[in-house]
């Protein structure tokens, strides 16, 4: 959040209140105090506020985000049985200690699959 509020301009206060929400908690959320918000009305806001367009993909990295810092798998992919009979694999192979290029790697590979 904090670096896509900064390449806009916009300090903290003014972040408040594009989104409507708690100076203090958005702080908190910038600084890995507190895990993002899970719900949705509240991921909306702040993805209005940072001018984030729903459908596309930066939005989409916005809500897969919030939900790992949360330990969560992201809603739309929870919801989806071809992508949760990947999910072993993934665990699996990530528990190898793969290299962030690996991740990335097999998270494009997954994505086109």
């Amino acid at each position: 959040m904090r670096s896509r509020r900064e390449q806009l301009g916009l300090s903290l206060r003014e972040f408040a209140l594009a989104s409507g929400l708690d100076p203090g908690n958005l702080s908190k959320y910038e600084r890995e105090l507190l895990p993002a918000p899970q719900e949705q009305d509240t991921l909306k806001r702040i993805a209005t506020a940072l001018k984030l367009k729903h459908g596309t993909r930066e939005y989409e990295d916005f809500v897969d985000l919030a939900a790992a810092s949360a330990g969560r798998i992201p809603p739309d992919l929870a919801a989806d049985p071809r992508v949760l009979s990947k999910m072993p694999l993934l665990f699996r192979t990530a528990r190898g200690k793969l290299s962030r290029a690996k991740l990335i790697e097999l998270a494009e590979r997954l994505k086109d699959a």
